[in-house]
């Protein structure tokens, strides 16, 4: 399954975001997250924007899009533009694509399979969501183990290797399993899922898991999900 690639678009021409983004939102794998017609509010804003892509058009009033990329950090981009003249400049900011206008489709799913190879290649070493202590980043290498909570089936408990726990609010294990590195994490039953780093020793029933003495933490494999992780284990 293809990561979700998350995106933001920029473009000063009304028809064109709204054109942009019924092409973006026809890509299963593909999730338009907001729209600007405005650099500098977008400028303002995309720091604390939860995206992997920004898609931006090159000729703007004010400031342009080459501009625009040179202040984002640690996102992918996509120019569009109708003016093949920028094309060398685009390149040398090092950005995924450059998409001409008019933008068909076909084109278009292109430069997404170019995000998409780079993400894939490019884990998130972050997992980021809504938790109990209000919106959390947590490190993706300090994770042990995520299980269902108690108190509420909806959330979900993550237990780090210091063994502070945190619990994510309303997310399901698809959507976790989307979230986290493929190769890194296996769910072994109906309420568990367990980093692969993290294990220590493991049984045709059980696993047991690196921790303190004290803790003493194993974790129960069913038989449904038996194969799939032993699977990942001998990759």
């Amino acid at each position: 399954m293809k990561n979700t690639i998350k995106c933001v678009i920029l473009d000063d021409e009304l028809l064109a975001i709204s054109y942009l983004k019924l092409l973006c939102e026809s890509v299963e794998y593909v999730e338009v997250i907001k729209v600007f017609n405005n650099p500098r509010a977008f400028l303002e804003e995309i720091n604390n924007i939860d995206c992997n892509l920004c898609i931006l058009d090159i000729e703007m009033p004010g400031i342009n899009g080459l501009q625009v990329a040179e202040q984002i950090a640690k996102k992918h981009i996509i120019f569009t533009t109708a003016y093949k003249e920028y094309a060398a400049e685009a390149f040398d900011l090092n950005v995924i694509d450059y998409v001409r206008k008019p933008i068909k489709k076909e084109r278009l799913l292109q430069a997404f399979d170019k995000v998409w190879e780079q993400l894939e290649h490019t884990p998130n070493s972050f997992l980021e969501w809504n938790s109990n202590l209000g919106k959390s980043h947590i490190e993706i290498n300090q994770i042990l183990y995520i299980q269902t909570s108690e108190i509420d089936s909806r959330d979900k408990d993550v237990l780090l290797l210091d063994h502070i726990k945190i619990t994510l609010k309303n997310i399901n294990f698809k959507k976790l399993l989307d979230l986290l590195p493929e190769k890194e994490f296996a769910q072994i039953n109906k309420k568990e899922i367990v980093a692969i780093r993290a294990i220590k020793a493991f049984s045709n029933n059980e696993i047991h898991l690196k921790s303190k003495p004290e803790s003493n933490l194993s974790l129960h494999i069913s038989d449904v999900y038996r194969n799939s992780f032993l699977e990942k284990i001998n990759s």
